[in-house]
């Protein structure tokens, strides 16, 4: 091969690996970058049972509302040895639902029988508004399943129906369960207005979220394969 030649292949062979390194580039940031503003166990943070009694990894609950219900979590847990925590996570991990995301923490900020018995934990995910409560034996004994049932479909849901009022649910949802807990009266459910029936007529946020996703990556790929073949077979009709 004479010098002429040599020179001729050496640019073309670049453009490969640059096309080849930017496929490669679309493709990591796809799969890092997806997953990561979803929520899994390891993505919370290291329990603490004297400092940590809510969790916002969504940015749903303001700090003043955080530092409200972490006080009165603290006094309860001081004057009757009950504990409520409350968590919030943006997006549930690929095959995760809240209940089973609930059993994990629970299962593990509270490993064995003794310490579940007096613990509480309300578990909500802001892009499907589920909820989901665990709670010990003699938490349970006091709150019973269908006080549970109304703070999850009349209290929380009732607030997600309103607007996605986030704060107003976990500060109705804490009063309730820190007056059982107390061995005190259920205040009960919000007092619950007429509500207009307006599902049909507005896209799921999952549904959204997951088409535009699709959209940016199919977009993605589309440049990065064509936009290198264009340019390389450009460079080749010109060398020609």
């Amino acid at each position: 091969m004479n010098l002429l030649s040599i020179k001729a292949v050496l640019p073309r062979t670049n453009l490969l690996k640059s096309a080849l390194s930017t496929l490669l580039l679309i493709f990591t940031i796809f799969c890092v970058a997806t997953p990561a503003i979803a929520t899994g166990l390891f993505d919370l943070p290291n329990f603490d049972a004297e400092n940590l009694w809510v969790v916002d990894t969504a940015d749903a609950i303001s700090s003043v509302n955080q530092n409200k219900l972490s006080n009165t979590f603290k006094d309860l847990a001081r004057e009757t040895g009950q504990e409520i925590r409350m968590v919030a996570i943006r997006r549930l991990d690929y095959g995760e639902t809240v209940d089973s995301l609930a059993e994990e923490i629970f299962q593990d900020w509270y490993p064995d029988a003794e310490s579940k018995a007096n613990q509480t934990l309300l578990v909500l995910d802001t892009l499907t508004n589920n909820v989901a409560i665990r709670s010990g034996d003699a938490a349970q004994g006091l709150i019973g399943a269908e006080v549970a049932k109304s703070i999850i479909d009349d209290t929380v849901g009732y607030n997600m129906r309103k607007g996605n009022k986030y704060n107003q649910a976990f500060l109705d949802a804490g009063d309730r369960l820190v007056a059982v807990l107390s061995g005190q009266e259920d205040p009960g459910p919000p007092i619950i207005e007429d509500e207009i029936q307006t599902e049909g007529t507005f896209t799921k946020a999952e549904d959204t979220d997951q088409g535009s996703a699709t959209v940016w990556v199919v977009g993605f790929l589309i440049v990065a394969t064509v936009v290198p073949m264009v340019t390389y077979y450009w460079y080749v009709g010109l060398g020609n």
